[in-house]
């Protein structure tokens, strides 16, 4: 009986193990999983293969792939954490082995700009959606409901006036928009708050901000400041490196995480306060503990990519449409298609004026976005009669 009782158990416990996570391998999560990934990988080597020193693609993917960096941890900590905390945790005191001439332009100077793409997209992405959950709204995003706007003043403030803060971006982008975003709450509060409010809130406090953000450049003596400033405003992919990287993964693991955590309250928060309160959930709470995960996760990408707009509010859209509503299948949909979005932008943001025009020149990410943005709002606008609530 004792042995029967327990393969009973062990069936049971396996059961149980397989309902927590077999929504991941459902066929159409798979599916935008492996394509996403995809598309990271193509427009990745594209971008990587150009520039002063010009390659192929195939060199480019060798390059990537070269065992001297994937196989070394001391060149993949050195340039995941720094050469400082790298020999720390190592111990290792002596110079790196030497990299081949593509090895090192590859992995010093192009490739982090496909890193900073793919985690910019990420974050977006998974802002967009639980800001949609959270207010049963899907026009909502970090753009339309003022956190960008919100987030990019205060680092605007920061580079002009408080230049000593610099090291603090995330964190100062995360104040600037959580107070964005109570701002716009609070104003389309009345007896709750509806869709509609919500986005008329959203594109007054976006205004409002985006006024002083261009109130600033009259403060700015250096030009330099300007031009960065001016970056920062469009969206901009354009000389990041590793440092950024390092300065936005941290911020990014705790939002994914706690996003993930999440899901669950996500999806009784789009069943009704009512359905939700009856199962004892504290919607204010929870509402706005999940509020703040969203503004992290888009401050921190605000905070090395300045305000791109649109990404946020079409990256969720998409994933819905391709893996359904369910919450858990929803974040991770992001977590691969936020990327592909983005790294495929960027491509057009680097080579698009080249090939339209010839010029030696690129764009803002944020350009290519709201080009692509714009007309997928006015379809959502256009296809669905009831716009506004989820």
């Amino acid at each position: 009986m004792s042995n029967s009782g327990s393969v009973a158990g062990g069936d049971a416990a396996r059961r149980s193990s397989e309902g927590r996570i077999g929504w991941l391998f459902d066929p159409k999560l798979v599916s935008v999983a492996l394509a996403s990934v995809a598309v990271v990988v193509v427009a990745g080597l594209v971008q990587i293969s150009f520039g002063a020193y010009s390659m192929t693609v195939g060199e480019a993917w060798r390059a990537v792939l070269d065992p001297a960096v994937l196989l070394d941890p001391r060149w993949l900590l050195n340039f995941f954490v720094g050469e400082g905390l790298m020999r720390s945790i190592t111990g290792f005191q002596g110079e790196l082995p030497e990299l081949a001439h593509g090895t090192l332009i590859v992995w010093n100077i192009r490739l982090p700009r496909v890193f900073v793409a793919a985690i910019v997209g990420m974050n977006l992405g998974v802002s967009g959606a639980i800001f949609q959950a959270v207010t049963r709204n899907e026009l909502a995003s970090p753009f339309i409901l003022g956190v960008s706007s919100g987030a990019g003043l205060m680092i605007l403030l920061t580079l002009v006036v408080f230049g000593g803060l610099s090291a603090f971006l995330p964190l100062i982008a995360a104040l600037g928009g959580a107070v964005a975003f109570l701002v716009v709450y609070a104003i389309a509060w009345k007896n709750g708050t509806s869709p509609v409010r919500l986005v008329l809130a959203g594109v007054i406090v976006g205004t409002v901000f985006s006024s002083l953000q261009t109130g600033l450049f009259f403060f700015a003596d250096d030009i330099g400041v300007v031009q960065s400033a001016i970056q920062w405003t469009t969206g901009s992919l354009t000389g990041t490196d590793w440092e950024q990287v390092r300065l936005v993964l941290p911020w990014t693991i705790v939002a994914v995480l706690l996003s993930i955590a999440g899901s669950r309250q996500l999806n009784l928060l789009l069943l009704g306060e009512q359905t939700a309160k009856s199962l004892g959930m504290s919607i204010e709470k929870v509402r706005f503990a999940l509020s703040g995960v969203a503004v992290l996760a888009a401050a921190a990408s605000i905070a090395v990519a300045g305000i791109v707009s649109f990404v946020g509010l079409i990256v969720p859209h998409m994933v819905r449409n391709l893996v359904g509503s369910d919450y858990k299948r929803v974040i991770v949909g992001c977590l691969f298609v936020g990327p592909a979005l983005m790294v495929g932008a960027d491509v057009g943001a680097r080579l698009g004026m080249s090939v339209i025009t010839g010029a030696d020149s690129q764009i803002p990410v944020g350009i290519v976005t709201g080009l692509v943005g714009g007309p997928y709002f006015l379809y959502l606008m256009r296809k669905q009669q009831n716009m506004g609530e989820l």
